[in-house]
């Protein structure tokens, strides 16, 4: 997929305020600091798209974007820790499960995993509540510049080994480095297929 056009369309602080669309969307999210806003902007080419900050818990609304006039990019808050008030966050998780469990034309939601970090309760926590609710997701490990070859696998095996647990299959998985540009073509190609079929099915 080739990223032609990529503008923000509305921050919205409760799944009500959401733009009305009938357009597929993708979701990314994961707990603070994972580098989401830098995998976003990597992602559409468009170094300045989410706002990057080195203030974990600065996504505080759904944001929109909308990419090549034919689907949507959805920024959403990150959960775990953030250093701000606990009625704040829990109006986050409110607004993000809602959004989760509600929204129609949600695709996919990318769930970010931090590859330098053993498995986190709260990530595995939040993908075992997407398989019992059947939301359809996958994961992208991110910041793997940050590792050498042997320790990156080491990691994304660890995921695998506990997930395998409780879980028959895997999810789909990418590896990606918003520094290197790495797995760009592989999540860009992967949501092409995606409103391929939901053109199809429509």
């Amino acid at each position: 997929m080739i990223i032609r056009s990529a503008s923000f369309v509305k921050s919205s602080p409760t799944l009500k305020e959401c733009p009305l669309t009938a357009k597929p969307e993708f979701g990314f999210i994961g707990r603070s600091n994972v580098g989401k806003s830098s995998l976003i902007n990597m992602l559409t080419g468009w170094s300045k798209l989410a706002k990057t900050s080195v203030q974990p818990g600065k996504t505080r609304t759904i944001n929109h974007f909308y990419i090549n006039e034919s689907w949507y990019l959805v920024d959403l808050p990150g959960y775990g820790y953030a250093k701000v008030p606990i009625k704040l966050r829990e109006n986050w998780v409110k607004a993000t499960e809602n959004y989760i469990m509600k929204r129609e034309n949600l695709m996919c939601l990318f769930v970010l995993l931090d590859s330098r970090l053993k498995p986190q309760r709260s990530d595995l926590g939040f993908m075992e509540f997407l398989g019992n609710n059947e939301i359809p997701f996958a994961r992208v490990f991110t910041k793997s510049d940050k590792l050498t070859k042997t320790v990156l696998e080491e990691s994304l095996a660890q995921y695998d080994t506990i997930m395998l647990e409780n879980w028959d299959s895997l999810p789909v998985s990418f590896v990606s480095s918003a520094v290197k540009g790495t797995g760009r073509d592989e999540i860009l190609n992967y949501i092409e297929e995606s409103i391929n079929i939901f053109s199809n099915e429509a």
